[in-house]
């Protein structure tokens, strides 16, 4: 497998913990100088100090004057050759008790974050010799699930605008695609077993249980198994890999 070219800059959007945090050790370890993105400022701090970043900014993605500021910032120190659009949230209600408020904010963190971090690094990528854009999406952009019909909308979305983009980017250097976990041992995930547990009354156990069913494998997946395959896309090798939604997800979908 190709790996990367001689140090690249890449920018992880949420990047200070679970899935965004193994992608931004895993670009450091192969090579790449990397700025994390997010918005807590001592998540940052600490990916930087336990060496799995280089640099570190804070911003809302859903803010999209935030977001440009702090990649503006990031471009003047070194371009950037690779983004990944990890950052995101997850809320669950039935549909009739999710309110236009919860879809606003589902789409304006999973979907228009990508857009706004896109957006901002395009203009420097488009005509460079090398570019990658990897979406972190999800199974729920692959497919439906019950009781979050908010976010697997912006999912969705996230999916569609990948596919958009690198027909628009082909006939350049950039490549555009997303990974799409199954459900993953991180924080996000562990909310999802905290409401399991206190709406059913389940123990833990059962309540990972309930979320490791939809994985023919019987288990959550790892963040390190989805920066694996961000890695890889994001290598020389990977250059006629575009427009692709590739599941990190046991053999779901």
């Amino acid at each position: 497998m190709s790996g990367l070219p001689h140090s690249p800059h890449a920018l992880v959007t949420g990047g200070g913990r679970g899935i965004g945090r193994a992608i931004a050790a895993a670009l450091v370890g192969a090579g790449a100088t990397v700025t994390v993105i997010g918005r807590n400022a001592a998540t940052l701090e600490d990916t930087v100090s336990a060496g799995a970043a280089h640099f570190a900014a804070v911003a809302d993605v859903s803010d999209e004057a935030s977001l440009k500021a702090a990649i503006a910032a990031a471009s003047a120190r070194k371009s950037i050759d690779i983004l990944v659009a990890n950052a995101g949230s997850a809320e669950s209600a039935p549909l009739l008790k999710s309110d236009s408020a919860m879809f606003a904010r589902m789409m304006d963190v999973n979907f228009m974050g990508v857009v706004h971090a896109v957006r901002a690094v395009l203009p420097g990528m488009k005509d460079s010799p090398y570019g990658r854009i990897v979406a972190v999406a999800s199974t729920a952009g692959l497919k439906g699930y019950a009781y979050v019909s908010a976010y697997t909308a912006a999912k969705h979305a996230v999916v569609g605008l990948v596919r958009s983009l690198a027909l628009e980017m082909a006939a350049s250097n950039v490549t555009v695609n997303a990974v799409c976990p199954g459900f993953t041992d991180t924080d996000l995930v562990a909310g999802s077993i905290e409401t399991i547990m206190k709406k059913t009354g389940r123990s833990r156990e059962q309540a990972i249980a309930e979320l490791a069913k939809h994985n023919p494998q019987g288990r959550l997946i790892s963040p390190q198994e989805v920066a694996d395959a961000v890695l890889w896309l994001c290598g020389e090798g990977a250059g006629a890999i575009t427009g692709q939604a590739i599941a990190v997800a046991g053999g779901e979908i």
